[in-house]
């Protein structure tokens, strides 16, 4: 407990020890030794027997002494380290030297503690002891433990690693909400709000302005997200750098070469639409990229496949198209959504770049652009056509039926195109959200078989569910009921097990409202396979609980 106090020549518990051991007078000893150890002050001697008179003991009046000059000295330090002198940092390295033997001390630690977190460059020697020794690195400030990560890769490693894991969980615990809503999804918190999260907010004190652990942090994500493909995190890459802004952290966001580029889409992201004058900000941006920095294209890519990006582009895309049918215009003739289409494009290469190291932007299939999204307006325009009908006095109708099939190329880029998919994705969802039963009862059969399986990931199983409760009532009819379960969902739930969790969701909120018999049938078809040990379970706010699925009555 003592340890280092004969290092600095004060005596300690032993030499009281020897001392009363090897003396002939114990009292004389006592006094002796109390008059050179304790406190040096002439005139503070007279003054204690006063302090004995009322009944206050010694010790009690020594520690209080000693909590108070040991306050005043962290405050004095805090002072010089804030001060300008030039001989600032000598005089904290001094003071260093003189309490580091004492640093394994209870009551000294704060004091070497407060030292060592005030100095710009701690002595190496100081910084492996502190680093050998468990207790110490655990209690030193993360000012100092910057400055040990910085040349422990595996450390910082070690320290970053939980919270990258904790924050993989909440985002799919968000994923698998048994909250179904349409406003309150996965993409409603702000960019805002999303950078207040527990990790963020650590994983930013933890790298403060230091630029190789930031590096450190990008190389884990890159590492991370080529071993899993798990787009979160991108999202993390991208809030990182965002929360580093809102610190107005320049030594950082003024090197890393996405900080512009990142900050325009952010703002892009809070407005959940690309207008024009930042499209051109973007734009700028992509073209601004000189011959042999083209590895900033991976970390752009990487930005750009962030889902909350992804969300954005798309719904901007959607809109966009709805603009130039309003407009009479082909989606070739607008340079604002094949800007949207390159980034897209881009974003949903990321991996890809990543991993083969050519960093090049993807080429764009024009295709997707002179036929792909024609034939995806033409379905729109069909869907006009029947409702203009319907709305048509009697003796003006003719016998136009609502469309069952698609047209053969819209089916074939969502089955061949990542980025058809991805947008033949979100029409879909823009269709439920606008309650259209028709259009969805004749989309839904042909995401059975999309690219990569896109149509069974979690984010857009998680969107198209919320929405698919504004449709509530329809849940009524069995022809709806086939449209979505039998000809949709219920065709990949037995190998995908997030798509199971995700029709448990959707009962969960509906099951009211399905008919009867169909309930029935369905509850039996869930069923988990007798070889599960125990029932099927939800995500339920983070936490995997089992779903009361006894209600159908």
């Amino acid at each position: 407990m003592f340890a280092g106090l004969p290092e600095l020549g004060i005596s300690n518990g032993e030499d009281l020890k020897e001392t009363l051991t090897n003396c002939t007078e114990p009292l004389k000893a006592i006094d002796q030794f109390q008059m050179e150890n304790g406190i040096l002050l002439p005139t503070l001697q007279s003054a204690l027997p006063f302090l004995d008179l009322h009944g206050t003991p010694r010790l009690e009046f020594h520690q209080s002494v000693f909590d108070e000059l040991r306050e005043k000295l962290m405050e004095r330090v805090a002072t010089i380290a804030e001060g300008k002198d030039e001989d600032r940092y000598i005089k904290l390295e001094e003071l260093l030297e003189k309490s580091f033997p004492l640093v394994k001390m209870p009551s000294i630690q704060p004091i070497v503690m407060q030292v060592l977190k005030h100095l710009q460059k701690v002595p190496e020697k100081k910084l492996k002891q502190v680093m050998a020794d468990k207790e110490l690195y655990k209690v030193c400030a993360v000012e100092v433990k910057r400055q040990i990560w910085q040349d422990n890769q595996a450390l910082f490693g070690d320290e970053v690693s939980p919270l990258l894991k904790q924050y993989i969980v909440e985002k799919e615990a968000a994923l698998f909400s048994s909250d179904l809503s349409v406003l309150h999804n996965f993409f409603s918190p702000s960019p805002k709000t999303r950078r207040q999260g527990e990790v963020v907010l650590k994983l930013t004190q933890m790298i403060g302005k230091n630029v190789k652990l930031y590096d450190m942090v990008l190389q884990f994500l890159r590492t991370l997200f080529l071993r899993t493909r798990n787009v979160h995190y991108c999202t993390l890459r991208a809030e990182l750098l965002m929360s580093l802004h809102d610190l107005d952290i320049s030594e950082i966001c003024s090197v890393d070469p996405c900080h512009k580029f990142s900050w325009c889409l952010d703002a892009c992201i809070r407005e959940k639409f690309v207008d024009a004058k930042r499209a051109r900000e973007l734009q700028g941006f992509l073209d601004g990229v000189k011959k042999g920095q083209e590895q900033v294209l991976g970390d752009l890519s990487m930005i750009l496949c962030d889902p909350f990006a992804c969300n954005t582009l798309v719904l901007s895309t959607v809109r966009n198209l709805q603009e130039l049918l309003s407009q009479d215009a082909l989606p070739r003739d607008s340079p604002d959504l094949l800007l949207l289409l390159r980034m897209l494009s881009l974003g949903q290469g990321a991996w890809d770049m990543i991993d083969s190291q050519v960093f090049k932007e993807p080429r764009m299939d024009l295709e997707v652009v002179t036929r792909f999204l024609p034939a995806m307006m033409s379905i729109v325009v069909d869907d006009y056509t029947f409702t203009v009908e319907q709305k048509l006095p009697s003796e003006e109708k003719s016998s136009l039926t609502y469309p069952t099939t698609l047209p053969e190329t819209f089916s074939r880029y969502v089955q061949e195109n990542r980025v058809a998919c991805e947008i033949g994705l979100y029409y879909v969802l823009h269709i439920a959200k606008q309650r259209n039963k028709n259009a969805l009862q004749r989309l839904l059969p042909a995401l059975v078989d999309t690219y990569n399986d896109m149509a069974f990931g979690d984010i857009f199983l998680h969107l198209l569910t919320g929405y698919l409760t504004l449709l509530s009532d329809e849940f009524g009819s069995e022809e709806f009921c086939t449209a979505v379960f039998d000809n949709f969902l219920l065709t990949s739930f037995s190998s995908k097990e997030n798509v199971h969790r995700h029709c448990l969701r959707l009962l969960n909120h509906l099951h009211q409202k399905v008919l009867a018999s169909y309930m029935e049938t369905l509850m039996k078809t869930l069923e988990p396979p007798k070889q599960f040990e125990g029932p099927h379970q939800v995500m339920v706010q983070g936490e995997l609980v089992t779903p009361d699925l006894e209600f159908a009555g």
